[in-house]
């Protein structure tokens, strides 16, 4: 059962949060490589990197699913890349502190980031990059780029190993939001709202 930790303090940005989980379950499952598991008890300096690491990923197009005839593979691998410059900064940033020795059975905010950078974003890159870019070169003259990439006979099987990065990142990025103690910015998307109706200066509705 999760528990609750009621608490004034402020995250990066002057956010403050008046309630956040004392602790949390994670289970992140890495395709063919392992499943992440533990409880998550973060202390005050990891929360902070959770909100840092949550925006990092709310605002990238690698947590956006990727459509057979949407988007360019190319985005999608640069976007990874900055996901993973990002993390390394922000655990640099933020240091050991991040990371403590805990009891088997535990995660922190460390070895979550670690092991998705080193089990699911870095082979993908290691492997995909050097193969689209080679495809990539053998673009001539006059041909678009997009239809050039999109003739890749390749393209399908990196558009299913992108999918199932943006899965692990998914199941990150939820742990994150609920360490950090914020609202979904991911999934939940803001209602279209009718016109407000034009009034005059008594109040009256005009037309």
């Amino acid at each position: 059962m999760r528990r609750w930790l009621r608490r004034g303090s402020t995250l990066a940005g002057g956010a403050t949060k008046a309630l956040a989980p004392q602790q949390i379950s994670v289970k992140l499952t890495i395709p063919f490589v392992a499943e992440i598991s533990g409880t998550w008890e973060p202390v005050a300096v990891e929360r902070e990197a959770a909100w840092e690491l949550y925006v990092e990923l709310a605002t990238r197009i690698s947590v956006v699913e990727l459509g057979e005839d949407e988007g360019l593979l190319r985005e999608a691998l640069s976007s990874l890349y900055t996901v993973f410059a990002t993390t390394r900064e922000i655990l640099r940033r933020y240091g050991p502190a991040v990371a403590p020795r805990v009891s088997p059975g535990h995660v922190t905010f460390g070895a979550l980031a670690v092991n998705v950078l080193n089990l699911s974003i870095r082979p993908l890159l290691s492997r995909w990059h050097p193969l689209l870019a080679g495809h990539e070169g053998q673009r001539g003259p006059g041909v678009d780029a997009v239809a050039h990439e999109r003739s890749w006979d390749r393209a399908p099987e990196l558009r299913r190993e992108i999918e199932d990065v943006r899965k692990v990142l998914l199941a990150l990025a939820q742990a994150l939001n609920e360490v950090a103690g914020v609202g979904d910015l991911i999934t939940v998307r803001i209602p279209n709202q009718a016109p407000a109706e034009a009034v005059d200066e008594t109040g009256q509705a005009l037309g």
